[in-house]
């Protein structure tokens, strides 16, 4: 794990679990599995303190444990899944998309706890619709539970494992901790519970303190609501299916910008034959990227997260599965899906031929098999993000390396048009920053500088690992800043709170305008400047991190396919 790594996961850990949460999961990273024993040890905190933070760690399925063979439980921190915790927004922002509002409250109560029983999830939500509700209207729990079945059908969330039951008449003595598991056909299965209610609006302070102490003086009788019927089934986000659409997204973007440009296709070859078909100009614009994406929404329950192709399709279910408004007969259907497998790129493959054909949709991001760039790297928009600082001439060295693979410094100077001296610059200064490599070729066993090849490579994994370092050093400098934004205007920040607070309890009371217009000048001109000023920065800083957290997601994902190929 690098320091960037490391520094970035301790920033996320402070910012959303607290000070004593942040030194417990720092402790685990820099060391790596341990005991309780040694990590009390090492962070200096109470035991108490180490094991509801554990505790914490656990829930969000940020830290896992072991059984060690003597008997202790070691944990470990998942640093990986720590990382994750940048892109929750974006998971946030999809649940929207595709779900609208119910969609989004459920998947973000689920990342705020970590995981929630159901029957728990859809009051939570439902409360807090019914909040953004006029007076009088109220968001009823068979909504969400509808929008709660549908992520679980989608595999956008899924159960978590709990202990097996073990047989009442073993006499074994019990496990240290518990080890969990689930059935990989229970995932996705949701109880059949019958919620009926209506969501509920917050009350006043003083019916809140009522409701308090009649809570606790139930509490102290004996007394306890009833048990929720689905008690010990809890639910969590499946990152995984997220990601799987993200590339999906992409993929899908990556077919339109190729093939949906009908202008850009040559209607005929030089020898005169027919390459473009004229029905090909009277259907959709679209054509092309609907159906990779009606074929991904068929396969997407279906394809494994990390698949390299999607399931076989056979030509008739994609035409039965088009939307309706595509009105495009099965002749055209087959003349794009011959397009899309005869492409260089191979965005489609052709898998046999019962069913009219039937087809697959490449999902690899590895080398040999990019969709997103004829080179191998992994999307054509990192290359002038890689070299922004070292110049467009540089930038053409390093195209000319990923085309032609290895070249001698005098083919570098006499391909790319640079004169000697300044090829021989950049080529060190790439080098140096591990951007290009380079390979020696002896010509005899003693390696006589007279008698060798020197030839310039890119190690792409190279090259993407540096750009990945590079873009977690940038998220945490981000944070960082923001932190620093924050403390500098926190007096001021606490006061418009303050303001804010006074001028909705006077608005509820029914105050005046000119009562309301003098609170509103608590804050000064300047004041108010320098809050919007805060607002802005603070605005671009995160969506930097969104941006910054996209360039991530494709390093990751090209490094990922291309360690897990053959």
């Amino acid at each position: 794990m690098t320091q960037a790594e490391l520094r970035l996961c301790s920033l996320l850990l402070q910012e959303h679990f607290g000070e004593i949460v942040e030194k417990v999961g720092n402790s685990l990273l820099r060391t790596g599995p341990r005991p309780l024993r040694l990590l009390v040890g090492d962070t200096g905190l109470l035991p108490d303190q180490v094991k509801k933070a554990l505790c914490v760690l656990i829930q969000h399925s940020l830290v896992r444990y072991e059984v060690q063979p003597r008997g202790s439980v070691e944990y470990e921190a998942r640093s990986e899944r720590i990382l994750r915790i940048l892109r929750y927004p974006r998971y946030i922002y999809t649940a929207k998309t595709l779900y609208g509002d119910p969609g989004e409250l459920l998947v973000e109560e689920l990342l705020l706890h970590g995981h929630l029983p159901m029957s728990c999830a859809v009051a939570r939500v439902a409360d807090r619709l019914t909040e953004t509700m006029e007076d009088g209207k109220t968001m009823d729990y068979t909504e969400v539970s509808s929008t709660f079945v549908r992520l679980a059908d989608t595999h956008f969330i899924q159960r978590c494992p709990v202990v097996p039951e073990s047989p009442r008449s073993s006499k074994a003595p019990p496990a240290p901790a518990p080890a969990l598991a689930i059935a990989e056909k229970d995932m996705y299965v949701v109880p059949r519970l019958s919620l009926v209610g209506k969501g509920k609006r917050r009350h006043s302070c003083d019916e809140e303190e009522e409701g308090e102490s009649k809570a606790k003086r139930q509490k102290k009788e004996g007394g306890s609501s009833e048990t929720p019927p689905d008690d010990g089934i809890y639910w969590q986000v499946n990152l995984e299916r997220f990601h799987q659409h993200f590339r999906a997204q992409a993929l899908v973007s990556a077919v339109a910008s190729r093939m949906d440009q009908v202008c850009g296709y040559p209607l005929h070859s030089h020898s005169g034959a027919e390459l473009l078909p004229l029905s090909f100009l009277l259907s959709p614009m679209q054509t092309s990227s609907e159906v990779v994406r009606t074929m991904l929404r068929m396969s997407e329950v279906t394809t494994a997260s990390g698949a390299s192709h999607t399931q076989p399709l056979s030509s008739n279910e994609i035409f039965r599965s088009l939307p309706a408004g595509y009105n495009i007969g099965k002749q055209v259907l087959d003349q794009y899906l011959a397009l899309l497998a005869d492409d260089p790129l191979e965005f489609v493959g052709k898998s046999g031929d019962s069913g009219g054909g039937t087809y697959t949709v490449k999902v690899t991001w590895g080398p040999g098999a990019s969709w997103a760039s004829p080179s191998p790297f992994p999307h054509p928009s990192l290359i002038p993000l890689l070299l922004h600082s070292f110049g467009s001439r540089c930038a053409r060295i390093f195209r000319l390396l990923l085309r032609k693979k290895h070249l001698e410094q005098k083919q570098v100077e006499d391909f790319a048009m640079i004169p000697a001296k300044e090829a021989k610059d950049m080529l060190y200064r790439m080098l140096s920053e591990n951007l290009v490599s380079l390979q020696e070729i002896p010509k005899t066993p003693d390696h006589a500088p007279s008698r060798t090849f020197y030839l310039y490579t890119v190690n792409v994994m190279a090259a993407a690992r540096m750009l990945l370092h590079r873009c977690y050093k940038s998220v945490a400098n981000l944070m960082e800043r923001r932190q620093h934004e924050m403390r500098e205007n926190k007096r001021l920040l606490e006061k418009s709170q303050r303001v804010e607070a006074i001028l909705a309890s006077m608005q509820a009371t029914g105050a005046e305008a000119a009562q309301l217009h003098e609170v509103e000048e608590m804050i000064t001109g300047p004041e108010r400047q320098q809050l919007e000023n805060l607002k802005r920065n603070v605005n671009k800083i995160d969506a930097s991190e969104n941006q910054v957290d996209e360039t991530i997601f494709v390093l990751e994902s090209f490094i990922e396919s291309t360690m897990k190929r053959p």
